[in-house]
């Protein structure tokens, strides 16, 4: 079946999980769907009422008058907990009437629902007000829901929980770099139309000299040629070094038939090549599909020790070669001591060392970060060669007419602090607080477009918790274009409920949604690193629409990609081949140039005269059975199953299966169709309802 056919019914039957719970495997047990007598519908309650609760309204009601109800409940020593049964599996939002007046640095509060626990900081409220928890996913039935005195301390007056509302997500295609690149103009016009209605795959590579992988090519002086013995490999013209003996040898040599570059080994003598590409050629083994984003870094173009790992070329190649897009992380080093680091008045290195050891990216350095600000403090001058390094290959991206997804000064807050000081930080960017972390953006971005006239580039900020606190660290619109979260819960952190070690495949729509709330809607949302990917069934039914995934490389005890405490390989196959997934052959062709305006449009296929539609077919079907999707002469659950199949990708149906799909003859399937064929099976419909033809 046609691409633009199983698009549709993938929008379509994604409406229908939410409505029906169902995933990939309905469940009609009558006895799931019973009402618990226990259970409340949508709607707000009294919390005082509620099991466990705490009447302190004698105590606070002077200081907290107007009260609903008779009385209020304040959370101190015991949980508070009641059921609610929704009818259909999807999102939800729980508010809360409060007050809380015990912490003007504001009160963590804990709910659980359905066993996870979920935490949300109360700001200081001194009258009563509604406040929203968040967003949540509930399952069809009854969930149970406790307000937990972890940290407590606040009163509770009403509670309400509905249907949650969310927004269309919006974002913007305008780069904040006004002179952004054409390049640049129409790969984010690309994202944009893709922004909310698709994922967009991602994978990182390994950088620096991972994936080391030794090869029997020597150095024959005798000859001055690299050779395995059985084949020549042309040598790096002047590239030579001299080892401890004082015997010459050339650092590089190149297969001629590949263009593999290999480096000399001076500890084996032989020459060894980095797999580079040891992630995504995996990926493709497994799913016949490569990633549409390729992540990369900047970190082996270093003052001090720097070396050339070809990354620019990699990019080059990836963006020319095979029409993919490029991202960029920069775990730019600094001196661990700076008295190993000297400068002279005009800013000359007087002393670096050149032992990688003897640098860090991590927070635990005497570099202090403020003075990067100043001219002529040792820190400024390091850090200006760390951006003209690293502008030397973004002018040879630029050249190309690379555009960049460029994320430096990643993670920054690390664990939530203290209002944004940098407690939590875990890089060396962001130790000293927010207000600096945004005076070091402000530089580099300025730095980069001003100074070096690069405009190559999509200005990603990519930030970690996202908790309350994240706000205080955000850029600005002016000097961001993409906002990201960084995904690794598979070990911790978790709220699917399964044990550690499995991977973990929630959507974090509650981060999502948070996110977008931070920037008011105004920029796209990432995922630009994370170690299990969402699922897709759970990313639709939860409305996580996060723009790419780029999942981080596979590295010893933590195969990212490979490793099965992180990636169901079954799950890793429905995800690539979905309708939801964009892989790197669903690339546009114009991806650079026009912004994708040749992306196939699920509601425009480029040739409808392929479609398995029953009027373009000059002989009118017969024998037709409607809700037989598979063709197998009967109605049951296997063919919900199977148009569930067919929303993820794993499955298509025949041209037969259409027609048959087609219950209420609209001549398209669509959700009426779908309810109606489970809306048979659970005895809410007779055969007689449907159009059957004999």
């Amino acid at each position: 079946m046609q691409k633009s056919i199983r698009k549709t019914i993938s929008a379509v039957l994604a409406l229908t999980f939410c409505m029906t719970g169902t995933g990939l495997l309905p469940v009609i047990a009558e006895e799931s769907e019973k009402a618990d007598v226990n259970a409340l519908p949508l709607g707000t309650y009294e919390v005082e009422t509620f099991e466990g609760a705490d009447l302190w309204t004698s105590i606070y009601e002077t200081q907290l008058p107007d009260y609903s109800g008779e009385g209020f409940a304040y959370l101190t020593a015991s949980p508070i907990s009641f059921n609610i049964e929704v009818e259909e599996e999807g999102m939800y939002e729980v508010k809360v009437r409060a007050c809380q007046i015990l912490s003007e640095e504001g009160r963590m509060q804990t709910i659980s629902v359905n066993g996870i626990d979920y935490t949300y900081n109360m700001p200081y409220i001194d009258a009563w007000k509604e406040v929203s928890f968040g967003v949540f996913r509930l399952k069809k039935g009854v969930n149970e829901l406790i307000l937990k005195p972890t940290y407590g301390y606040a009163a509770y007056d009403t509670i309400t929980v509905e249907k949650a509302v969310l927004p269309e997500v919006l974002g913007t295609d305008e780069p904040c770099d006004p002179k952004a690149t054409p390049e640049v103009r129409s790969l984010m016009k690309y994202l944009k139309s893709v922004y909310g209605k698709h994922v967009l795959s991602g994978q990182q590579e390994i950088y620096g000299g991972g994936h080391n992988v030794s090869t029997n090519i020597r150095y024959d002086a005798s000859t001055d040629t690299c050779t395995d013995g059985a084949k020549t490999y042309p040598i790096v013209e002047g590239d030579y070094g001299t080892d401890d003996s004082g015997n010459k040898f050339p650092w590089h040599c190149t297969d001629p038939d590949t263009g593999q570059d290999y480096v000399y080994s001076t500890q084996n003598h032989n020459y060894t090549y980095n797999n580079y590409d040891q992630e995504c050629n995996y990926l493709y083994e497994l799913t016949g599909k490569y990633p549409a984003i390729r992540g990369f870094d900047l970190n082996t173009h270093n003052p001090g020790f720097a070396w050339e790992d070809g990354v620019a070329d990699r990019m080059i190649s990836w963006t020319k070669d095979k029409n993919g897009i490029v991202t960029l992380s920069w775990h730019c080093t600094v001196p661990t001591s700076m008295a190993d680091f000297e400068v002279d008045e005009d800013g000359n290195f007087t002393k670096i060392s050149d032992d990688w050891q003897k640098f860090t990216y991590s927070e635990k350095t005497d570099f202090v970060t403020a003075n990067v600000m100043i001219e002529g403090t040792k820190e400024y001058y390091f850090y200006q060669e760390c951006i003209r390094l690293a502008a030397a290959e973004l002018q040879k991206l630029q050249d190309a007419g690379v555009p960049v997804i460029f994320r430096p000064l990643h993670e920054a807050e690390g664990n939530p602090g203290n209002n944004g000081d940098g407690s939590g930080a875990w890089f060396w960017w962001s130790k000293e607080g927010c207000e600096v972390y945004k005076d070091l953006w402000k530089l580099l971005y300025t730095t980069l477009t001003e100074e070096y006239g690069l405009h190559n580039l999509i200005w990603e900020q990519n930030l970690y918790a996202w908790s309350e606190e994240s706000a205080l660290w955000y850029a600005g619109d002016d000097m961001v274009d993409i906002v990201g979260f960084d995904k690794y819960n598979t070990q911790y952190n978790r709220h699917d409920g399964k044990p550690s070690g499995v991977p973990n495949e929630d959507a974090e729509s509650k981060i999502f949604w948070s996110i977008l709330d931070y920037v008011d809607n105004k920029k796209m949302v990432s995922m630009p690193e994370n170690d299990s990917i969402p699922s897709v069934e759970n990313m639709m039914i939860e409305q996580a629409k996060w723009l790419y995934f780029c999942t981080w490389y596979d590295d010893q005890g933590s195969e990212f990609i490979s490793g099965a405490q992180y990636q169901d390989p079954e799950t890793l196959k429905t995800t690539y081949q979905s309708e939801y997934c964009i892989t790197l052959d669903e690339l546009p062709a114009d991806l650079f140039t026009a912004g994708g305006s040749d992306t196939p449009d699920p509601s425009d296929d480029p040739d409808p005269s392929d479609d398995p539609d029953p009027s373009d077919d000059p002989e009118p079907p017969t024998g037709l059975l409607y809700g037989d999707a598979n063709c197998d002469g009967d109605v049951n659950i296997s063919d919900v199953v199977l148009m569930n199949r067919v929303y993820v990708g794993i499955d298509s149906l025949e041209w037969q299966g259409v027609v048959n799909a087609d219950v209420d003859m609209s001549g398209k399937i669509d959700l009426s169709d779908s309810m109606n064929v489970l809306k048979l099976l659970v005895h809410l419909l007779t055969p007689e309802d449907f159009p059957i033809s004999e």
